[in-house]
């Protein structure tokens, strides 16, 4: 969901580097995915349909730290009766 994100802390020899995938509007979605040696995070619509990938080498990748938003519980939100006046 919108707000989603996965930061990917990567080995770049003497250093490291950080990168940040987000869910950029409504209804999009972060997915992370490894695959022969490959760490592969995409922001994913609603209907399946990738917008756009980074992809990394699984030997650099030194966290991978999924951020969701916190979602609202079943429990948390008002019931139809309460909203009555």
């Amino acid at each position: 969901m919108k707000g989603d994100r996965v930061e990917i802390v990567v080995d770049a020899g003497d250093t490291t580097r950080t990168y940040e995938v987000v869910a950029s509007r409504a209804g999009r979605r972060v997915e992370t995915a490894v695959r022969r040696g490959v760490v592969e995070v995409s922001e994913v619509t609603r209907s399946g349909s990738v917008v756009r990938t980074a992809r990394f080498m699984a030997t650099r990748v030194l966290a991978l730290v999924e951020q969701p938003v916190p979602r609202e519980d079943a429990s948390e939100r008002p019931h139809l009766d309460d909203l009555k006046a």
